[in-house]
C-alpha cells in the first residue's frame, strides 16, 4: 500500500523542478541606494552625484545622469520604506537642484531644466516645502522667458526630440499644468507643438522629424526621433482635443509602419538613417519599449486597435530577438532604462498591464533576474559595471544617474517590488503613457 501512494504521489507531481524562492527586489534596490548614497558630494548648497563616482568632473544637473534621477529614486525609496535617510538625502539634492537653476543653460526634460523642475516637484508633493515648488515656478517663468518665437510657434533651442528639445520640454508642461492647475502652460506647450509639426518633414504619406537640422543622421524612434515628437503631439491631441495635432501625430505613425521592418510579425525600426538601418536596438531610446510608447498612445486617443495590434508586434520583435540570454549589435552590455534591460523588463510589465498577457510578465521577470545577475554586490552596496556606449564596449562604468545607472535600475526594482506586492509606485515621467 505504501509503495503504491509512494508511486501515485510520483506520478502527481510537477514534471519540472520547484522555482526557488523569487528574488528580493526592494533589498536589491536599497542596496543600490545605499550606494548611490555613498557616492554623493556634499556642497554649500546640498549634495550632488557625479555620473562615475571615481570622476568628479562628471557631477550633473541633468535627469538623464544627474542628480535629478538619484532625487527621485531616494524619493521613491523614502516613499516605500517610510526611511528618513533617503527623504535627508533626497531633499539634499533638491537643495541643490534649486541653487543650480538660474545658471542653467539647458531647457531640455532630460538633459536642462524641465528635468530639474520635474525632480523638484516631485520633492515638493512628498516634503509639502515650500521652496521646491518655488523652484518649479521658477523654472517655469524661465521656459516662458527663453522661448523664441519661431514660425507658427516657439522652440527653446532648434531641437525637436524627447531627450533635450521641444517635445521633452512641452511633455514637463503638461505635467506641469495639471500639478499646478495652470492652464496656460498647455498653451505654451501646445505652441511648442505648432512649431513641430511645421518641421516635420513628409515622407511615406507620413511625416518624420530629425533631432535637429544640423545634425547628419535622422533617427526615427522615441529618444531623438519621430516616435518622440509624434508622441508629444499625441499628447497635446488629448489635452486639447486640437486635431492638427492628432492628424501630426498619426502621420508620424504611418512614416514608423512603412519603414518598420515586420519579419516574424513583429515591428522594430532601423537605428538611424542613411548609414544605420541595419541597426536594430532594443530598449527605450532607439527600439521598440520606446517606440511602443506611441503607438500606445495613438490607441489611448483614438481607439482604434491597430495601434494596439502595433504595440504588440513591438514586442514580438523583441522576445524573438534572443534576449537577454544573447547579446545583439543593438543590445550590448548594458542593463540600463536608457539602453538595456531596465527599458525592456519595465516595458514588459506596462503591457502585462494593459493587456493580461502573462507571457509579457513572465519575460519581465526574466530580464530582471538577467539584470540582478549582473550586478556588482559588495560591502559599499549594489551597482552595476556596463558599457554605457555600444561603440565603445570596452569603457565599462559604474553610474550613479537615472538612464544609465544604479537610480534608473533602482527605481525598477522598487517598482516591480511594488508590483509584486499589489502596490504602485508614486513617480511618472513625464514622458510615460503607463
Amino acid at each position: 500500500m505504501r509503495q503504491l501512494l509512494l508511486l501515485l504521489t510520483l506520478l502527481a507531481a510537477p514534471a519540472f523542478p520547484l522555482l526557488a524562492a523569487p528574488p528580493d527586489y526592494r533589498e536589491a534596490a536599497l542596496e543600490a541606494a545605499r550606494w548611490v548614497q555613498s557616492a554623493a558630494i556634499s556642497t554649500k548648497d546640498g549634495a550632488v552625484w557625479p555620473a562615475d563616482p571615481h570622476d568628479k568632473s562628471t557631477v550633473n544637473n541633468t535627469l538623464y545622469a544627474g542628480t535629478p534621477g538619484v532625487v527621485l529614486f531616494l524619493l521613491e525609496a523614502h516613499r516605500q520604506t517610510r526611511d528618513a535617510a533617503h527623504l535627508k538625502m533626497a531633499r539634499a539634492g533638491a537643495d541643490a537642484l534649486l541653487a543650480a537653476l538660474p545658471g542653467e543653460k539647458e531647457t531640455g526634460l532630460y538633459e536642462g531644466m524641465a528635468g530639474m523642475a520635474f525632480a523638484l516637484e516631485e520633492t515638493y508633493k512628498l516634503t509639502k516645502e515650500a521652496k521646491y515648488r518655488q523652484g518649479v515656478l521658477r523654472s517655469i517663468e524661465l521656459l516662458r522667458q527663453r522661448a523664441v518665437k519661431k514660425g507658427a510657434g516657439i522652440e527653446w533651442n532648434g531641437v525637436t526630440d524627447i531627450i533635450a528639445g521641444a517635445s521633452g520640454t512641452g511633455l514637463f508642461l503638461i505635467y506641469a499644468a495639471s500639478e499646478l492647475n495652470d492652464p496656460s502652460l498647455i498653451d505654451l506647450a501646445a505652441q511648442a507643438g505648432r512649431r513641430l509639426i511645421e518641421l516635420g518633414k513628409p515622407e511615406a504619406g507620413g511625416k518624420k522629424w530629425a533631432m535637429d537640422d544640423k545634425f547628419p543622421r535622422l533617427m526615427p524612434n522615441f529618444s531623438h526621433g519621430t516616435a518622440g515628437v509624434a508622441y508629444f503631439l499625441a499628447t497635446l491631441y488629448r489635452e486639447t482635443k486640437n486635431k492638427e495635432f492628432l492628424e501630426a501625430a498619426l502621420a508620424g505613425g504611418r512614416y514608423l509602419q512603412s519603414v518598420a521592418n515586420t519579419e516574424g510579425d513583429g515591428c522594430k525600426i532601423f537605428h538611424n538613417e542613411p548609414d544605420g538601418k541595419n541597426l536594430y536596438y532594443l530598449s527605450w531610446c532607439h527600439g521598440p519599449p520606446g517606440t511602443a510608447r506611441l503607438f500606445y498612445r495613438l490607441w489611448l486617443v483614438t481607439g482604434d486597435q491597430a495601434w494596439m495590434a502595433w504595440m504588440k508586434k513591438s514586442a514580438k520583435a523583441v522576445m524573438d530577438s534572443g534576449i537577454p540570454e544573447k547579446e545583439t549589435p543593438g543590445f550590448w552590455n548594458n542593463v540600463g532604462q536608457c539602453c538595456g534591460s531596465t527599458g525592456v523588463a519595465a516595458f514588459f510589465l506596462s503591457l502585462y498591464r494593459v493587456t493580461g498577457n502573462r507571457p509579457y510578465l513572465d519575460y519581465s521577470r526574466r530580464i530582471t533576474a538577467q539584470l540582478l545577475a549582473k550586478a556588482t554586490r559588495d560591502k559599499s552596496g549594489m551597482r552595476w559595471i556596463q558599457a554605457e556606449h555600444r561603440i565603445k564596449p570596452d569603457l565599462l562604468i559604474a553610474q550613479t544617474g537615472y538612464m544609465q545607472g544604479a537610480a534608473g535600475v533602482g527605481m525598477w526594482l522598487l517598482e516591480m517590488d511594488a508590483f509584486e506586492r499589489g502596490k504602485k509606485t508614486g513617480i511618472t515621467l513625464p514622458d510615460s503613457p503607463f
